[in-house]
This record gives structure tokens, C-alpha cells and sequence, in this order.
């Protein structure tokens, strides 16, 4: 990985947010206003020792809604385990789909319901549930007229059998609900990103211990094309550069790669970052194309490391090359948005150097 070539910090905190330990960040715009929702994993636990998976499940997930140049506490979600809200909209309705990993205190339970809400009167009403097992997230895509819906779930963990489905699969809109369209073989899936490039649509999978994949939709149905065989895959993302599709997959274990697609196939170009990375935000500045590499741990979930930085990089000439990096602890997400004629970036951070939960996200006013 290159050295940062420094200059003035593109990043200018603005507010710290109590989240509590926090493992996304969805900003969407509705005719109410600009929002911010938070999945939170857990709550500490007085007297219990530092557990990256332990700590009080049954946890709501906080709904910001922003006001004069911040968030401001608006309303909230019943999301035990938080780990994932998706915001989209189907002919003008919209919808905010919710996904944990599990329920309880410890002993814990992955079988949990996942829940699609629709916005009704200015509330959210549940319109569908669906039996998960730790589940991580959703990803609404749409191509042709057709809307779908994608699950990643699952996780391997010795002497739990689940009861309800494992697989992470895809849902279609059939009009009124989502119905199954296609289930995916992964054990421990986490993330995925869709892209149309040159008459074709892509669907990428991140999997943590099954490998992970790049799907390409044969008019039926989307056909494995290429298959990342290591464990710790976490997140995809596609972009379009000089007529050219590129991809980046952040693999929490070993690397965050950028890849180009080269006739059929995705092709490495540059490794970006090592082991760490767990999510990835484009973000389209005054100054061009940059990407917020979200840093989470190191090590092993009973002796996490905590990473205590996050990268900003900018495409020049077919690379990423690394400008900035900023504080953050144990980060999990990032979204960008633009209010008010200002850029801004929201990182979700989800444990302290101590592995404790109680740990602030932060809101960044983005110059670059």
C-alpha cells in the first residue's frame, strides 16, 4: 500500500452520535426530510467482561432526522442484533427493511423474523416478515422494470443448528410483497452490490467463510461467473471509469483489492489495504471520484484489535491512490450525502479500544 500524500484533511468532524455498538449507516431523503438510521448490535452489560459478540441484543435502532446542519433524535426501530437497514422505493412507496443477527441477552438466538416496513402516514408500518437466521443484510437492486430484494444471512458456529433457513437468496416484487426468487449456497454471507455494465447486470456476494462470488444474469436467473475462494469477504462495490467497469471487494482477513473487468472476467489491478476492511463508500467530490475505506478489527472475534484509523483515497489514472485517514474505532460503515449544497460523510463505529459497545459514530463534513 502506498504512503498517504498528505495535504490538507478532507475530513472535518462535525457531530458526535451515542450509538451504541453500531453497524450501519442509511441515509435516504423523503418528502419528510433527510434521515439517518443506525442498526446497533448490542448494549453493555454492567459487570460483564469485553466481548465483541456479547453485551444485551434486544436494542432498537435510532431513526436521525437532520435539522439546521445536524441530526437531531426523530423516532426509532425495535431491531434486536442490528445489523442492517435498506431504504428503497417501488413506484413511489418506500420502504425501509431491517435486519439482525439475533435476540437476547446470552444465551443469544440467530433464529430471528427480518422485517420489510412501509411508510404510512408518517409511520413505519410492518408490511412483511420473513424467518432469517443471522442475518446480516438487505440490498434492494432493480433492472428492467423488476425490483428485488437480496438477503445475505447465515453463519457457521459449533453446536447451533438452525431452525429457520440459512442460505442467503433474492427476493422479487411481485407487485404487493416480495416472493423467493433465488437462494445462494453461502454459510456466512454479509454484503452485496449490483451493477449494469455493457448490456449485462452483475451481482456481487461477499461471504465470509464459503468464498465469494460474482453472479451475471443469464435472462433467467443470475449464473456464477467468478469465484473469490478465501475466507473473510465482506464487501463489493462497481463503478465505471473511462468506459471501463472496475470492482473493489474489501476482504476483511487478508485485503481490500480494486479489480477491472477484462473481457469476462474481473482482473486484480492494485491492492489497496490489508486485513481490516470491512466496508467501502464511493463518494463523487468536487474534485473527483474518492472511496472511504471503512476499517473494523484484526485478530479473531475472542481477541479483536481494534483499528483505530479509516482510509480516503482518490482515483488518479486508474488507481486509488491514499490522500487521508481519520480516527475511527472498530468502524463498520459509511454514507455520503450532499444538504445544503455541502458534502457530508457519516461513519458508524462499533466498539471502543476496550471492546465496549458504547462507542460514537461521527458525522464529517467531506472537502475533497
Amino acid at each position: 500500500m502506498a504512503n498517504i500524500k498528505r495535504g490538507a484533511s478532507l475530513l472535518a468532524p462535525l457531530q458526535q452520535l451515542p450509538t451504541s455498538g453500531a453497524r450501519a449507516t442509511e441515509v435516504f431523503t423523503t418528502d419528510e426530510g433527510t434521515f439517518l438510521a443506525v442498526p446497533q448490535l448490542a448494549r453493555d452489560v454492567a459487570g460483564e467482561p469485553p466481548y465483541m459478540n456479547g453485551g444485551d441484543s434486544d436494542i432498537e435502532a435510532p431513526i436521525y432526522r437532520w435539522h439546521e446542519g445536524r441530526f437531531v433524535e426523530h423516532e426509532t426501530l425495535a431491531l434486536a442484533g442490528g445489523e442492517d437497514l435498506e431504504y428503497f422505493e417501488i413506484g413511489g412507496r418506500k420502504f425501509l427493511a431491517a435486519a439482525g443477527i439475533r435476540t437476547g441477552k446470552g444465551p443469544y438466538d440467530l433464529d430471528t423474523e427480518a422485517v420489510i416496513y412501509e411508510r404510512v402516514s408518517r409511520s413505519w408500518v410492518t408490511l412483511q416478515k420473513f424467518p432469517v437466521f443471522a442475518a446480516k443484510q438487505w440490498f434492494a437492486f432493480s433492472f428492467d422494470s423488476r425490483h428485488f430484494l437480496a438477503l445475505a444471512q447465515g453463519v457457521t458456529v459449533d453446536g447451533v443448528v438452525p431452525k429457520h433457513p440459512r442460505e442467503s437468496c433474492v427476493f422479487e416484487w411481485n407487485g404487493e410483497r416480495f416472493e423467493p426468487f433465488q437462494t445462494f449456497d453461502g454459510q456466512w454471507g454479509y454484503n452485496w452490490a449490483f451493477v449494469s455494465f455493457g448490456g449485462e447486470h452483475y451481482l456481487a456476494y461477499a461471504d465470509h467463510v464459503s468464498g465469494s462470488s460474482v453472479q451475471r444474469w443469464d435472462g433467467e436467473k443470475f449464473a456464477p461467473l467468478q469465484v473469490f475462494a478465501e475466507n473473510g469477504g465482506r464487501a463489493f462495490r462497481f463503478f465505471e471509469a473511462g468506459g471501463t467497469l472496475w470492482m473493489l471487494h474489501a476482504n476483511l482477513l487478508k485485503h481490500t483489492t480494486l479489480y477491472r473487468l477484462d473481457g469476462a472476467q474481473f482482473v486484480e489491478v492494485d491492492v489497496l489495504y490489508g486485513a481490516g476492511g470491512r466496508e467501502l463508500c464511493l463518494i463523487d467530490g468536487k474534485h473527483g471520484r474518492y472511496l472511504a475505506l471503512v476499517c473494523f478489527i484484526t485478530g479473531t472475534p475472542k481477541v479483536p484489535v481494534v483499528v483505530p484509523q479509516s482510509l480516503i483515497f482518490q482515483w488518479q489514472d486508474d488507481r486509488f491512490e491514499l490522500v487521508d485517514e481519520f480516527a475511527t474505532s472498530a468502524a463498520t460503515d459509511a454514507a455520503s450525502f450532499i444538504a445544503d449544497g455541502q458534502r457530508y460523510l457519516v461513519v458508524s463505529n462499533c466498539l471502543s479500544e476496550d471492546i465496549r459497545f458504547r462507542t460514537d459514530s461521527t458525522l464529517y463534513r467531506f472537502d475533497g
